[in-house]
């Protein structure tokens, strides 16, 4: 059951919870039935208010829905007074993205990334969130002291988990901070994919380095960063190319904080491929939540490049006049160039290569034949070929 709430006058709530649909088929459910509320504020104990749970609860009875997802974050005592209410499972937007997170953590370093935020946000639903944490332990052989709470041996024990996967995590990063600055030394110029999931970044990637990244038609298909070099033959010289995390509204700022390093890559490009999903009803909306991500990691200042993906998906009287034009970044000043491309067919990448040459020219990259790799065709090829 998905339930989306209205406060007050929130600026980018999703009235069909199709966003929400599609995180919940992402981790395996199946959503039967939306129920959409409105409330000047949440209520402090249910959140959708007392008659609001009621309805819900009759919904989850007539359905037989197993469980209830908020699209809006709820605090625990909330979650733990509707569960009582509904009698099924509740769960909220972030507890939904971490489980899919945790399903699709693939690298060492993502795995990691993903137990922090899971821990960070266990910490907080343990205030009185099980009722057998509340019972009192103590005596000979029992862990703690006498009449310490499950409830606090369970927080130490998260405390300490936290701190050592911080530990394993910062040793993770600083091999990555090493590879990184191996690449600066070569002045490989840095290109980084960013965009709203499932704006199709991973299928982008494959088309341009002829790579093997898992791409889907699904939210968060990509989780880990991949980088590749990728020759131009217009420059007569190698760049690195990123594929990273795709953004989405109310991202949970653990999440954001935990993928802080994956997202180092893009905070350190040289160049920006904001991929948006051309075919989107929502397309500004999400370019928006784009760059309030990339304004929180520090990566607002970097040259972009706009690429309008999925033309394939657009009706013929969609399809813009020309595939190359300007047009101004959301809430960031000045015009961006703007490549519409197609990752599936190939149509209009020869043009996006092009940008990606005029950008390396105006970072200062002018006498590209002397660049690294320009004159090492069988390492170039190697590259292509990995």
């Amino acid at each position: 059951m998905l339930v989306g709430v209205e406060i007050g006058r929130s600026g980018h709530f999703d009235r069909t919870l199709d966003e929400l649909a599609l995180l919940a088929e992402s981790a395996g459910d199946t959503p039967v039935a939306r129920v959409i509320a409105r409330r000047q504020a949440p209520d402090a104990a249910l959140f959708v208010g007392s008659g609001k749970a009621d309805e819900i609860k009759l919904l989850v009875q007539a359905h037989q829905a197993h469980t209830v997802l908020f699209d809006q974050a709820i605090s625990p005592a909330q979650q733990r007074n509707l569960e009582r209410v509904l009698g099924v499972p509740v769960a909220d937007r972030t507890a939904l993205i971490l489980e899919i997170f945790a399903a699709r953590a693939k690298s060492h370093e993502g795995k990691l990334q993903v137990e922090l935020a899971r821990l960070q946000y266990l910490a907080t639903r343990l205030v009185r969130r099980w009722s057998h944490l509340e019972r009192q332990s103590g005596g000979i052989g029992m862990r703690g002291g006498p009449g310490e709470a499950q409830i606090e041996l369970d927080r130490r024990m998260i405390d300490e988990r936290i701190k050592a996967t911080k530990e394993r995590l910062k040793k993770v990063q600083r091999q990555r901070g090493t590879q990184r600055r191996a690449r600066e030394r070569n002045e490989v110029f840095k290109v980084s994919l960013v965009g709203y999931t499932n704006a199709g970044k991973s299928t982008l990637f494959n088309a341009l380095v002829k790579a093997r990244s898992y791409a889907a038609n699904q939210l968060f298909a990509t989780l880990d960063t991949t980088t590749r070099s990728m020759y131009l033959e217009a420059a007569g010289t190698s760049i690195s190319l990123s594929d990273t995390v795709g953004f989405i509204r109310d991202l949970p700022h653990k999440l954001v904080e935990a993928f802080r390093a994956t997202l180092q890559e893009a905070a350190e490009a040289d160049l920006l491929l904001h991929v948006v999903d051309a075919a989107s009803p929502v397309l500004d909306e999400q370019m928006i939540e784009v760059e309030r991500v990339l304004e929180e990691i520090g990566a607002a200042g970097i040259p972009q490049i706009l690429v309008y993906n999925k033309l394939d998906a657009l009706e013929d009287s969609q399809r813009p006049r020309g595939l190359v034009d300007s047009l101004e970044r959301p809430g960031a000043g000045p015009r961006v160039p703007r490549v519409f491309v197609s990752a599936l067919t190939g149509e209009g990448l020869d043009l996006l290569r092009e940008q990606i040459v005029q950008a390396m020219q105006a970072h200062g990259l002018n006498d590209l034949e002397s660049a690294p790799f320009a004159h090492n065709l069988n390492d170039r090829h190697e590259h292509e070929q990995h």
